[in-house]
């Protein structure tokens, strides 16, 4: 951990900064920066495609000179479009001034003053951002996020057979297989997750409200919305939302982070339960050398890594959920609270990472107990009233749910020769009764 880190005011850029760094990427100020210019060059380049008559003469070779402008930008650039920001006050407009300078470099001064074209900074912004969500998203957060599927439907084969005491309400239910518990957890996700990549990302592009008025005053004959379209689609490969207003109505934004929320809600429940099993003795835990379970209590191995993934997920939700509400709302044309929200984006994208990676360590050191499953089931042998009922039912047995209700709430222990008694007593064929025997906790798992 360097120096910088050890003063960061967030985890994400302090602890956690070694597990998310790749994320910078994507959501910090440089690279909010580097999607600027992006799509300041993409849109000159459009310009020079339609083609306006003043750009006609822009050969069609520069534009991979261009492109490099992006595509290099560095920490340098950056900095040199901070320096410009002192001066305008305003960071859109330093990213224009600054992609100009490169157009002198260049020999395209002529050019320049189509950079940024009958724009407001909000196409520019409204279309960087979305742009750097589903980037991130794809190279980001769906590995870690397969990586977990990956994990959870590993141990749900491994563990396929392994009978477990199921409980509900707390209570001793009706035994249930470990391997299914946790498919549970993978089909949940992946249904989530189908949601979360059908979700559009939606950007904005229509001038100062919305309606390419300063495109249409300049050029009438054009198909300005047309242009849009085509150049958000098909050139930036995001859904063009129109009409707006100046800014993007951030409800398809708003969707997403729903999604994601909705997602770590049940990497929580999945956290909460294995949390609970290792509580309950169902698993031990690898221990590396040389940590420390606990400060006072040597014999402790806590169950930190899930833990962990759980407080994380609930701060993201906790932004997601905020971004979510506040985002789409906006007073009349626009007003500027969505911007310094709109900075905060990769924050719990960060927080969720930090999950997800802590839920896939914890994973990763569980040891069966297999001991402790079977005593669970040997000492509950009351779970098998049911099925024991439910044939009766079947054999027309008069009042059957009565009658094992009054067996297993008594005080007396309920076990297996208790249970082998009592059918012994009851009137139905021998047939039936070694049907009933057969029945055990560790076999009446269901299919």
């Amino acid at each position: 951990m360097s120096m910088s880190s050890l003063h960061a005011i967030s985890p994400i850029d302090g602890r956690y900064k070694n597990k998310v760094e790749q994320l910078g990427n994507y959501f910090s100020e440089a690279a909010l920066m580097k999607y600027r210019v992006q799509v300041e060059i993409e849109y000159f380049i459009a310009l020079c495609n339609v083609p306006l008559p003043q750009l006609k003469s822009v050969k069609p070779e520069i534009h991979e000179s261009l492109r490099q402008i992006y595509i290099d930008f560095n920490d340098i650039d950056a900095v040199a479009i901070k320096d410009i920001e002192k001066t305008t006050n305003h960071d859109v407009k330093a990213v224009e001034y600054f992609i100009k300078e490169r157009f002198d470099a260049l020999g395209l001064s002529e050019f320049k003053e189509f950079i940024h074209f009958g724009l407001t900074s909000q196409d520019i912004n409204n279309t960087a951002i979305p742009l750097s969500i589903k980037e991130a998203l794809n190279d980001v957060y769906v590995e870690n996020f397969n990586e977990l599927i990956t994990n959870l439907e590993t141990l749900s084969t491994e563990w396929a057979k392994i009978p477990m005491l199921a409980r509900t309400h707390g209570q001793p239910a009706s035994p249930t297989r470990l391997g299914k518990e946790i498919e549970v957890f993978t089909v949940r996700l992946k249904a989530q997750f189908d949601y979360l990549i059908d979700i559009p990302y939606a950007a904005k592009f229509g001038g100062a409200t919305g309606n390419y008025n300063a495109h249409h005053v300049a050029y009438p004959n054009i198909d300005w919305k047309a242009f849009g379209t085509e150049f958000i689609q098909g050139q930036m490969g995001l859904h063009h939302s129109f009409p707006t207003t100046q800014i993007e109505h951030y409800d398809h934004m708003a969707a997403l982070f729903d999604a994601l929320k909705r997602i770590n809600t049940i990497i929580i429940d999945l956290n909460r339960d294995f949390w609970t099993y290792i509580s309950m003795d169902y698993f031990k835990q690898k221990i590396k050398a040389g940590e420390v379970g606990s400060s006072a209590m040597p014999h402790k191995v806590n169950p930190i890594d899930f833990e962990n993934s759980e407080g994380n997920l609930g701060y993201a939700n906790a932004i997601f959920e905020y971004l979510s509400a506040k985002l789409p709302i906006s007073r009349l044309q626009r007003d500027l609270t969505d911007s310094t929200v709109l900075r905060n984006v990769g924050v719990p994208f960060a927080h969720t990472i930090v999950a997800i990676k802590s839920t896939i360590k914890g994973l990763n050191k569980l040891v069966l107990n297999i001991d402790k499953f079977e005593s669970d089931l040997e000492n509950n042998w009351a779970v098998v009233a049911e099925a024991i009922q439910t044939i009766l039912r079947r054999e027309g047995y008069p009042n059957p749910y009565e009658a094992l209700k009054g067996l297993t709430r008594t005080n007396s222990a309920i076990t297996k020769d208790s249970i082998g008694e009592f059918i012994d007593t009851l009137n139905v064929d021998n047939t039936i009764k070694n049907e009933l025997k057969q029945i055990s906790p560790s076999n009446y798992t269901g299919i």
